[in-house]
């Protein structure tokens, strides 16, 4: 959305609420010369989180979408995330997984794909794995991971057509995040709420994908070692 767009867009909510400029700046925190600056379409000389706050008084909300060499930019975004998946499938059959990749599911109205289901036979213990190249809404990623791990056990179970009372046991979940700065910033500015989806964190979750033992919430970062195996959690 360009500037003068989301300008019109703020003007036509604040209107349809009858307020003036000086009400909406009230209300969001900031000066009527603020809002009347956005709606003349000049939004990119003020700060994302007062468009946010503005937005929000309009119990608004906008989507940010980053352009970038002609569309380049989701091709570059695609191949990070695959690269992790590929990472995360090699570690897993590492230690004896069966994977299986983009498991797609349509039940009830809920839909997505689900980047990979680990399954341990011996054990019948089955990991949902969600690999994110980057961390972009904290709340959105936990509450698709939970919608996952719920449908998991008879997305498997028809999967493999298996006969009744042969499902899993255990329904595990596991987030993989690159090893980078950034992605390590994100996760301790969201530290409070990742300890308490994803306890098991580093070593831990290696140990227990060796030997699956009941249920695990994990967190693991990956980075490819010059040898192309991925290298541990630091």
């Amino acid at each position: 959305m360009d500037d003068v767009k989301l300008g019109r867009v703020v003007r036509v909510l604040r209107r349809r609420r009858g307020w003036s400029q000086a009400q909406l700046g009230l209300r969001a925190g900031v000066s009527q010369d603020l809002i009347s600056l956005i709606e003349r379409g000049h939004a990119g000389r003020c700060p994302v989180a007062t468009i946010r706050r503005v937005l929000g008084a309009l119990d608004a909300g906008v989507e940010w979408q980053v352009s970038w060499r002609s569309g380049e930019l989701d091709r570059v975004l695609d191949q990070r995330h695959a690269d992790l998946v590929g990472l995360t499938v090699l570690l897993l059959r590492r230690y004896e997984w069966v994977t299986e990749l983009e498991v797609t599911y349509s039940r009830f109205g809920e839909r997505g794909s689900i980047d990979v289901l680990g399954w341990w036979p011996t054990a019948r213990s089955l990991l949902v794995v969600e690999a994110k190249s980057e961390i972009v809404s904290v709340e959105s990623t936990l509450r698709k991971l939970d919608e996952m791990v719920r449908l998991a056990g008879p997305i498997w179970s028809e999967r493999l057509a298996s006969p009744k009372g042969s499902g899993p046991l255990a329904i595990s979940r596991l987030i993989v995040l690159p090893a980078t700065r950034t992605e390590y910033r994100r996760v301790d500015r969201h530290a409070a709420l990742f300890g308490e989806a994803f306890p098991v964190r580093g070593a831990a979750v290696r140990r227990w994908l060796r030997k699956p033992v009941g249920t695990m919430a994990g967190l693991l970062f990956l980075t490819e070692t010059s040898d192309g195996r991925t290298a541990r959690d630091v």
